[in-house]
């Protein structure tokens, strides 16, 4: 994996050998961020970032300068390779925390400009992500959460469904106003 873009440009991280996680394709991220580009200031955004994994998603907003980046992972593996990748950057907004993100959304207090989530794509939970999210009241006004997932899954009856983008094998659905 590679950051695409911003200070951090062109750095790798590699993830140990028998990492569990599922990285978003840098083509993925590549077009992900070129849509978000186009709406937001990253400077000026607090982004959560839920199934963090290695952490590519948060890396990504952070070369970009974005003020926060909070990191959720349950793994705790996952977790400490980030915090050890976000060391080595030098990388100070990016915030690690290790929690079952089921757990951080209903405990969560804080309102993000962005949220990204990019949960296992066979999680039987992965369909009640957009409602809990809407909920618990976690995005500022304008907000996003963009929910990363397969083809087999459509969230487009969800009320804050705003539109869904596809890169490959990798969907990603948008809500909120964007």
């Amino acid at each position: 994996m590679r950051i695409i873009s911003g200070k951090y440009k062109g750095k790798r991280i590699n993830a140990p050998k028998k990492f569990s996680a599922r990285p978003t394709t840098d083509f993925a991220k590549e077009n992900l961020f070129n849509i978000l580009a186009n709406h937001y200031d990253f400077k000026e955004l607090t982004v959560l970032d839920l199934f963090a994994g290695t952490g590519s998603i948060s890396f990504e907003f952070a070369s970009r300068e974005a003020l926060e980046v909070d990191m959720v992972e349950a793994d705790r593996r996952s977790g400490l390779f980030a915090k050890s990748t976000a060391e080595n950057l030098e990388a100070e907004q990016i915030n690690i925390i290790i929690k079952d993100a089921f757990h951080f959304i209903g405990k969560c207090t804080k309102k993000y400009d962005i949220i990204f989530a990019d949960p296992p794509y066979d999680m039987d939970d992965i369909d009640t992500l957009p409602v809990r999210i809407t909920e618990n009241n976690m995005l500022k006004d304008n907000g996003t959460f963009i929910l990363e997932h397969s083809k087999t899954h459509n969230f487009s009856s969800h009320p804050s469904f705003v539109n869904e983008r596809a890169y490959g094998n990798v969907h990603f659905s948008f809500f909120g106003k964007l």
